[in-house]
């Protein structure tokens, strides 16, 4: 029996929760590795030879590491392509290219403000941190603007890159699910018609739900 592709670290984590995610449309099998990371498990020399900047996710698939979920999410499309949603990452270079530039969007444009709202205000509290209120309103603001961009993209097509649900939407599910579920700014998603009708959609994804579902506390 083959030995399934390895993830390390734990659901909670935006870019671990990708790859499962992703992992879950590709119908792919593996084993969760947990990482604990308040014992600076993700810093010991074991698991800085798979991933050296000490984050997570790290991946391993036989012989190969890999670490940065998009590259790992990439990765799985390309090598288990005849698996599961066959089309998740295109099928052809066009629909390639289309997805890739809307995952660019996403790593670059709406990453950043978006991440940074989910820390402030879902993640600061419970760490018992300070939030930065001017950190907030400049974050709210950046990420407004991306959404508008989006809002306009949504009311051409179905989903970001096209007509068919794509890594490029899947790539937003982890952060737009804290930011809707765990925050008070929800409705930066929700209030955009073609916005709000987009997240409906992909959130409930049977592959999402699965991740969220692994995400509940035991």
């Amino acid at each position: 029996m083959a030995i399934p592709v390895k993830v390390y670290g734990p659901p909670l984590s935006t870019a671990v929760s990708r790859v499962l995610a992703c992992l879950h449309e590709k119908g792919v099998d593996y084993q969760l590795i947990s990482v604990n990371m308040a014992k600076g498990e993700h810093k010991k020399p074991d698991y800085l030879k798979i991933q050296p900047f000490g984050q997570v996710p790290a991946f391993e698939d036989e012989d190969i590491s890999l670490f940065e979920s998009r590259a790992i999410c990439r990765y799985i499309c390309n090598k288990y392509v005849d698996k599961g949603n066959k089309g998740l990452y295109g099928m052809n270079p066009l629909a390639k290219a289309s997805i890739d530039q809307w995952l660019e969007a996403e790593g670059q444009s709406f990453s950043p403000p978006s991440s940074t709202l989910v820390f402030q205000l879902a993640f600061a509290p419970r760490m018992k941190l300070k939030q930065d209120e001017g950190a907030i309103k400049q974050n709210e603001e950046k990420l407004a603007k991306v959404l508008d961009v989006y809002e306009k993209r949504l009311g051409e097509s179905r989903f970001l890159a096209g007509d068919e649900f794509s890594l490029a939407d899947l790539s937003h599910l982890p952060n737009t699910q804290y930011l809707v579920n765990a925050t008070d700014r929800g409705e930066l998603i929700t209030s955009r018609e073609n916005v709000g009708r987009w997240w409906s959609e992909i959130s409930s994804r049977e592959s999402w739900q699965k991740v969220v579902e692994m995400q509940k506390p035991t």
